[in-house]
């Protein structure tokens, strides 16, 4: 059946409205998925034994491997290799001190070239991957091609951002859109247009969800597309930091379902039976006399009974935003590095200022648009709710920041820095065009209020109802009149308030005559005629359908009465632009949350270069006699961080004269409390031989006379103390005599 005419141009006029919008999410998504990028991993390499290139004079007894922070490992992720690509470890991988893993070697292993492959997951949920060569004697030629493995790229690694991306959109409309509802426009809630946009947010999160657990063990695995429907991967990822923090996310989604269903349900009911009751007690005022009183209490009642349903869902409501929020920070950025106990509720925060923000302007933006009508007061109150929302983003998003980015030189010769700078310019934008929004909110208390209450189904249901009694009755007895009343009473009503302003003046008069006029004329004498006829003549689709032509005629006048303000349109338009670009920010974000902090990126980087000076210097002591170590450290306290340089002169069996240089992150002399090394020959249970250097000068120990008794792999320890109780062991490993 066609359509009325009005209402086919009122839903071209909300498509061509929101096309901007979806090619905004389009090329959002595009650019998040851009060349099909690997999620950067979060944990990096930044030392082994053997180092990477190095040759060896005897076969080592076990490989290890240091990362720049814990990583979860199983019996596959270490492999070494021999030249003909067979593997020569011989047990499980062991955590041996803090992000250093060893895996143990065969015995007697011949001369040649090996090549050590990893995969593991890093603390904040991201696979990393990767491989180095190291060679026993002298290199030789092998079979085994070592290139940077990359793990999270390909058809799986794109299916698994979408699912991310998703999963973020949808918690952000469900949430934003119930705190909207419940805080703004309470009556919002027994419309459909709002029900089904917080509803669409539930479904998109709950489908991202089981979609990231289906893709979880391909994505760190294999990287196959059939390993997707792989159930046997899933009980790994459900063991998993990650796959805890999913399923705990369906089982909240579970209570966030129960939720929606009382909201929408005895909650938006509740609030029709309010505005019935008031609409009986307007009519029948002056006829009731002593009831009045009985009237007024029960409307506190009523009142009463109502805000404890709104208190109640409001603390139900958010709980369940809470934790949902809670399971991104437990398996994400927030839930590794430094400060946890603090990062994590102030990630749930920002995750809540985001839903509540953006969530809320999209719900407003599908009210104004897609709802019959929406208070301006409503509108006022989201504007306010919206700048506390700004205000703990801008907070909690400033320590965020400083947690993850750590200098200005990671700021801006970072990815993560990069992208950062690019929040925080969409934010700005953001809250520029917000401003434009705030101001059109101001004018609204000027402009026309329009309530448009439209009953198209009790239309078309009262006039099907009373064409079979007309069918079956006589025409004498008069129900074709009854039918004509029900009409009436059934139409849309549409009261306008006119306010001061230019504004409202125009609106008014849109409303109160001209076309508006003779359409209501129509439709007040001419369609209720029709129905008439129709009733009486026993056809009911006749009648159903003048009812709803009567409904689409009575909306589209209702719509051309908002349209004619022009401070509802402009508001409209800077909302449309706000949501435009809430849809590039969210991409971006979600685009950081796949990319190494620039924090660790630096470190990785610094303990690299440290590890490989090390090499070098250790290597060119061997021609000069005297041997020379680096020794990164972190204390973990306050200032905790720095570097140690132990020099050993000659560098062989006898007396040796040592030096030890202790400095800070910057290349500062770094005047600690306390220095002391051990020297450890294990192959030959030697050790540990103490060593307690006298301070110099600042971050200068030396001692002389130090005794090597004879050659062999020794293992040098440092300890450091930067305060009465913050101290570190490191050591490594060298050949000395």
């Amino acid at each position: 059946m066609t359509r009325p005419p009005g209402q086919r141009t009122a839903r071209s006029a909300v498509l061509r409205a929101l096309l901007p919008l979806c090619a905004l999410l389009l090329a959002s998504a595009g650019l998040l998925l851009g060349g099909a990028a690997p999620a950067s991993a979060h944990a990096a390499l930044t030392g082994s034994s053997p180092a990477q290139g190095s040759v060896v004079d005897k076969a080592p007894t076990e490989v290890t491997l240091t990362f720049s922070e814990k990583v979860s490992v199983s019996s596959g992720s270490f492999r070494v290799l021999n030249p003909a690509g067979k593997r020569v470890d011989s047990g499980k991988p062991a955590n041996l001190d803090g992000g250093t893993y060893g895996v143990p070697l065969r015995g007697g292993l011949p001369d040649g070239t090996y090549t050590v492959t990893f995969q593991v997951i890093s603390a904040d949920s991201h696979p990393v991957a990767g491989g180095f060569t190291f060679s026993i004697g002298a290199p030789s030629a092998t079979s085994v091609s070592v290139s940077d493995r990359t793990v999270g790229g390909g058809v799986v690694g794109v299916l698994y951002d979408v699912a991310r991306y998703v999963s973020y959109a949808g918690f952000v409309v469900l949430v934003g859109g119930a705190a909207f509802v419940l805080a703004c426009w309470q009556r919002g809630a027994g419309e459909r247009t709002m029900q089904r946009f917080v509803v669409s947010g539930w479904i998109a999160l709950t489908g991202a969800t089981l979609a990231l657990l289906l893709l979880r063990g391909s994505y760190t695995g294999s990287g196959k597309v059939a390993d997707i429907f792989d159930l046997s991967l899933l009980g790994p990822v459900l063991q998993s930091k990650t796959g805890a923090a999913l399923l705990s996310r369906l089982l909240l989604l579970a209570a966030a379902a129960l939720f929606v269903a009382v909201l929408f349900g005895a909650y938006a009911r509740g609030d029709e039976e309010d505005e019935g009751h008031e609409r009986d007690g307007a009519s029948e005022d002056g006829s009731r006399g002593a009831g009045s009183a009985q009237d007024a209490e029960d409307a506190a009642d009523r009142a009463a009974e109502r805000r404890d349903l709104t208190f109640g869902l409001a603390i139900g409501g958010g709980v369940i935003a809470a934790g949902l929020a809670a399971t991104w920070a437990m398996a994400e950025h927030a839930s590794t590095g430094i400060q946890t106990g603090i990062a994590m509720p102030v990630d749930i925060l920002h995750l809540l200022a985001v839903a509540v923000w953006l969530g809320g302007l999209a719900a407003l933006l599908t009210a104004l648009y897609r709802a019959p009508s929406i208070e301006a007061a409503a509108v006022r109150r989201f504007s306010g709710i919206a700048f506390g929302s700004v205000v703990a983003l801008a907070a909690t998003g400033l320590y965020q920041s400083w947690r993850q980015v750590g200098s200005w030189s990671a700021l801006t010769g970072t990815t993560y820095g990069q992208l950062l700078l690019a929040k925080i310019a969409l934010v700005a934008v953001l809250i520029g065009i917000a401003r434009v929004s705030r101001r059109w909110t101001g004018h609204l208390a000027d402009a026309p209020v329009v309530r448009t209450r439209t009953k198209a189904k009790k239309q078309t249901v009262a006039a099907t109802a009373a064409s079979s009694v007309t069918a079956a009755a006589s025409p004498s007895d008069g129900p074709a009149s009854d039918t004509s009343d029900t009409s009436d009473t059934s139409d849309t009503e549409v009261s306008t308030e006119a306010g001061s302003g230019k504004g409202g003046a125009s609106a008014e008069e849109t409303a109160g005559s001209g076309k508006g006029a003779s359409t209501k004329g129509a439709a007040g004498s001419g369609r209720n005629t029709s129905a008439k006829g129709a009733a009486g003549s026993g056809d009911p689709k006749r009648a159903a359908q003048l009812a709803r032509q009567r409904a689409a005629t009575a909306a589209a006048r209702a719509k051309r009465v908002r349209e004619a303000d022009p401070f509802r349109s402009g508001l409209r338009r800077s909302v449309l632009a706000e949501a435009g670009v809430a849809v590039v920010l969210l991409a971006v974000t979600t685009a950081l949350t796949s990319t190494e902090p620039g924090r660790t990126e630096e470190e990785a980087k610094a303990a690299k270069a440290a590890s490989s000076s090390s090499s070098s210097s250790s290597t060119g002591a061997r021609s000069s006699g005297t041997l020379s170590l680096k020794l990164p450290f972190d204390t973990g306290g306050e200032d905790g961080k720095g570097t140690a340089r132990v020099t050993l002169s000659p560098a062989r069996v006898g007396g040796n004269t040592l030096h030890v240089y202790v400095s800070r992150a910057n290349g500062r002399a770094f005047d600690v409390p306390e220095v002391k090394l051990a020297f450890t020959l294990a192959a030959q249970k030697i050790g540990p031989l103490p060593v307690e250097p006298d301070r110099v000068a600042t971050g200068h120990w030396a001692a002389s006379d130090v005794q090597i008794p004879m050659a062999g792999d020794w293992t040098v320890s440092v300890t450091v103390r930067t305060s009465d109780i913050d101290q570190v062991t490191v050591d490594k490993n060298t050949k000395i005599g």
